[in-house]
């Protein structure tokens, strides 16, 4: 089986490409090695699965028809999984624009490669952030997450309903994953965890928005791809036209209060904090029902949070200062 992976070498996407290649699948990597932060920790987040003479790497813009074309080659695709967005809530207020460009039309692009191919599977990553601010808890995906309060959660929003119409009208069989605040090895450096990390490892202050009780659905990147490689294998099985939308989380909670205790545990060191206001565009809350994802794609995350922040703060530890 060969799978094209859009943003193949950002976090999630270079543990998708591992663990496609380690049951024996070809990836054809896409990504633009945009600097939003240095392309270098993409590279590197790369090489081993590069080495396996499994997977190749194209750097292509996927709101760019041809580049993705061109990326393909005359390689048969057999399954999509679409990663590749511009990420974060907060930069999308800067940038709505870019967001459009790249979480909206990157995903036509993608979508229209898809069918132009034949190529029926199609996995897309998308966010708990379409739930907005005032959905009830746990989220279910019976909701109707209709009320995004951010530019980033409208495009994903967006980006779930082209999926839909793309199943319904061409016979895609979509599966879109709603992913709840993902950190572990390889997370990028401007997320929470990571940021903070490295501030206090460096006895500087880390940036505390509100007074601490925001809570988030923290995810393990390796139960996250459990829950994608679940997805693509019913992508694959499913019949022509049908379309999901899952979440994927670990169905309980953590507050911005606790993380920070957490991570000063493992790094031993004291948190200083630089006490900010609410942010725009951020949620109180994110809680994920998991009940669908079981029963449909066999998900099941088993990774605590004081086990994850352990595994994150140990690889965290021999990274190289840039």
């Amino acid at each position: 089986m060969r799978v094209l992976v859009t943003g193949g070498a950002g976090f999630i996407g270079s543990h998708v490409c591992d663990r496609l290649t380690a049951r024996g699948s070809e990836v054809v990597i896409v990504d633009s090695l945009e600097p939003f932060y240095d392309p270098a920790i993409k590279r590197r987040n790369i090489a081993g699965v590069l080495a396996s003479g499994l997977a190749r790497f194209v750097q292509a813009d996927i709101a760019d028809p041809d580049a993705i074309d061109a990326a393909a080659g005359d390689d048969t695709i057999d399954a999509v999984i679409h990663l590749a967005a511009r990420a974060g809530v907060r930069p999308s207020l800067e940038n709505p624009a870019g967001y459009v460009r790249t979480n909206v039309e990157g995903t036509v692009s993608i979508l229209e490669f898809a069918n132009r191919r034949g190529i029926r599977p199609f996995v897309m990553a998308s966010s708990s952030s379409v739930y907005g601010d005032n959905a009830p808890v746990p989220f279910s995906e019976e909701l109707p997450a209709a009320t995004p309060i951010s530019p980033y959660a409208a495009t994903k929003r967006a980006g779930e309903l082209l999926c839909h119409v793309y199943a319904h009208l061409y016979g895609l069989s979509v599966i879109c994953l709603r992913l709840f605040t993902v950190y572990g090895p390889r997370q990028r450096p401007d997320l929470a965890i990571h940021k903070f990390a490295r501030l206090m490892s460096a006895g500087r202050s880390i940036p505390f928005y509100g007074d601490g009780s925001t809570e988030r659905d923290y995810t393990y990147v390796a139960d996250i791809v459990h829950g994608i490689e679940g997805a693509l294998d019913w992508a694959v099985a499913a019949d022509a036209g049908a379309f999901e939308t899952v979440n994927l989380g670990e169905n309980t909670t953590t507050s911005l209060s606790r993380l920070v205790e957490m991570l000063s545990a493992e790094l031993k060191v004291e948190a200083k904090l630089e006490h900010l206001g609410s942010q725009p565009g951020d949620v109180d809350r994110t809680f994920a029902s998991i009940d669908k994802a079981r029963a449909l794609i066999g998900y099941d995350p088993c990774t605590s949070m004081v086990e994850g922040i352990h595994r994150f703060i140990e690889w965290f530890k021999v990274q190289p200062l840039t």
